[in-house]
């Protein structure tokens, strides 16, 4: 059984921090074949769910067009608040994922990032914005049917930063049927509103981005039952789920503490998971030293990773 970081060292946070980047994950077999870059194609999703088109981009493998008959696991990457779905393709989230291929540490599969405005990626308190509705029961339909994926659970990941990382939590700990595997970087996990609730600094700043999907004024019951810190105590719902989650020690947001305690309520109830403190802060800057570690654990949740992370049976000799 895997175990979180917290559960084997204890350490100051500081030296937690240093001695995580060592032991976090296990190390990843490099692949027979260093695979070329990826080619993005962006489309778009008409949704009666939501009553308007959404748009979004896929990062396909080298070899999709000229291997017609082959079939690709899928990772879900869901965007930052004011973000969209270019965002992992330029700000660089292509480039992180064509190194890794090219230095054969990843087998092929999909990239599928939808743009996901500033939903959270829920249904909205008022009712006027499905979008988990719209993510669960057309987008992903949509993207099997159009590309040739391999449709089930355990060949899909769902993956994303900072509001990207509560919605990939609280998608694949909600929907465990659709999604096998979830990662999470710098997710904007919030442990506890201050009552009254500050309307300047950075919890004044929380409010006001939370109005859309949560209510104006924001109603802490609706937002409480769609935490994934919520969520979490009741793994039973999400049993098998694989999970991976990780974030800066300096997050300017704080964004450490409810992930910390995530951590903390996956433990208490024996559930696997690989969490991990990173030294660094939010954004692109750390995306762009830690994004490779989210991408190795997603791959390897697949099943060609984890055939490719087997021990091979001993060739006879002739």
């Amino acid at each position: 059984m895997q175990r979180s970081l917290s559960q084997w060292i204890h350490l100051p946070a500081s030296l937690a921090a240093a001695a995580a980047l060592a032991v976090a994950l296990p190390s990843f077999p490099v692949q027979a074949n260093r695979l070329g870059p990826t080619k993005v194609d962006c489309a778009s999703v008409n949704s009666s769910i939501l009553g308007q088109p959404v748009d979004y981009c896929v990062a396909l493998p080298a070899d999709y067009t000229s291997s017609p008959n082959r079939r690709y696991p899928t990772l879900y990457y869901l965007h930052g608040l004011f973000e969209n779905e270019r965002s992992w393709v330029d700000k660089g989230g292509k480039e992180i994922l064509d190194n890794l291929l090219a230095q054969g540490k990843l087998g092929e599969f999909l990239v599928v990032m939808p743009d996901g405005d500033h939903t959270f990626y829920i249904n909205s308190y008022d009712g006027r914005k499905r979008y988990e509705d719209f993510f669960i029961q057309e987008f992903v339909p949509t993207i099997d049917k159009t590309y040739r994926t391999l449709p089930a659970a355990a060949e899909r990941g769902i993956s994303g930063t900072s509001m990207g990382g509560f919605g990939a939590l609280h998608l694949a700990m909600k929907h465990a049927d659709v999604f096998g595997s979830v990662s999470a970087q710098s997710a904007a996990l919030i442990p506890k509103f201050p009552n009254p609730l500050p309307s300047e600094g950075r919890w004044g700043f929380y409010a006001r981005v939370l109005q859309e999907p949560f209510g104006f004024p924001l109603n802490e019951a609706y937002f409480e039952a769609n935490n994934p810190l919520t969520l979490a105590s009741h793994t039973q719902k999400f049993s098998g789920l694989k999970l991976y989650f990780d974030v800066g020690d300096h997050d300017r947001y704080g964004f450490q503490e409810g992930n910390e305690m995530l951590d903390r309520i996956l433990s208490a109830n024996g559930f696997p998971h690989e969490f991990v403190l990173r030294p660094g802060d939010h954004g692109w800057s750390y995306l762009n030293q830690y994004m490779q570690y989210a991408l190795l654990f997603e791959w390897k949740c697949f099943g060609l990773g984890r055939a490719a992370d087997s021990p091979q049976p001993p060739r006879k000799s002739r």
